[in-house]
């Protein structure tokens, strides 16, 4: 029954937006549902205001098309929401000009650039291997991305916007900081093969910037958008007196002890895993963090 609901006016918008990417890229709706994995009839009654679009399926049309979850919900990529934008090197680039089958062969080629390198590592990846896993030429691979250290550069953008997707769809109705906070430690947890994958591009990125002075811009543009979401969360925190005065000084330690733990659990150190991991950060929150110690939150449940 909950499907014939009408939909909110902001969800409207929402729809209005996806039917207009359909009819930008020729899509029928049958085809449109298939490749991001909805029913029909489901895409078609959120397409007519009367099923909300749910979180994960912004996510697999925003992948689809090319588009971010912030221009589906809010019509801009720059809209104000409770995590950053990406900004400089790191900021989604314009879909490239040409046919709809174009950017798809350009989508699938980053597709499968982004899961070999975080699979086999940078170096063990070759555009042979690009090619064959995408089903197209080497020549095809170069035309879209002239050199490899490009492919990494667009992996690590690919990262960036995973996650800024995937936080802007989870994160947008979380009121509460404290909550919100602990659902953007969550979303960030080297936690099922699609975050391990994420961490692996960063770790490789992290290596290759030490010893790459030409890579660090985008690297430091990519970072930047994490550091200031929890920069964000921790500032309204405070403003509401939840966390504790200056608690934005903390985002720096907060942020450094995720990046050590989560490397610590993606070299499989004895001891480690996601759920230490998450235990750590949500102690050092309930320490350093927050104004008045929390003995009521749920751990498991972050919003």
């Amino acid at each position: 029954m909950s499907d014939l609901r009408p939909a909110p006016p902001g969800d409207e918008a929402i729809a209005s937006r996806v039917r207009q990417l359909l009819e930008r890229d020729g899509w029928t709706q049958r085809r449109f549902a298939a490749a991001i994995g909805l029913e029909e009839t489901k895409l078609s009654k959120a397409l007519a205001g009367r099923r909300r679009f749910a979180a994960g399926e912004l996510l697999a049309i925003a992948d689809v098309t090319g588009e971010t979850v912030n221009r589906l919900l809010h019509g801009r990529d720059d809209a104000r929401t409770h995590t950053a934008v990406p900004v400089g090197r790191a900021a989604t680039r314009e879909q490239p000009a040409g046919s709809r089958g174009s950017r798809e062969t350009r989508r699938r080629i980053l597709d499968a650039a982004w899961v070999l390198i975080a699979d086999r590592g940078y170096h063990r990846v070759r555009t042979a291997d690009v090619a064959h896993a995408c089903g197209t030429s080497p020549a095809a691979i170069h035309y879209h991305f002239p050199s490899r250290s490009e492919l990494l550069d667009e992996a690590l953008r690919h990262n960036v916007k995973l996650a800024f997707d995937r936080q802007v769809a989870a994160l947008g109705e979380i009121a509460d900081p404290h909550r919100r906070l602990l659902r953007l430690i969550d979303l960030q947890l080297p936690d099922g093969e699609l975050l391990r994958r994420e961490w692996s591009i960063w770790i490789q990125v992290w290596a290759e910037s030490a010893i790459d002075p030409s890579r660090r811009e985008l690297y430091w543009d990519s970072y930047d958008r994490w550091f200031r979401s929890v920069t964000m969360t921790l500032t309204d925190g405070a403003g509401t007196g939840v966390f504790v005065r200056g608690a934005a000084d903390l985002a720096r330690p907060l942020t450094a002890l995720v990046d050590g733990l989560g490397i610590q659990v993606m070299a499989g150190t004895p001891g480690t895993g996601p759920d230490g991991m998450r235990a750590v950060l949500h102690d050092f929150i309930d320490r350093a963090v927050l104004a008045c110690p929390d003995t009521t939150t749920n751990r498991t449940e972050n919003g």
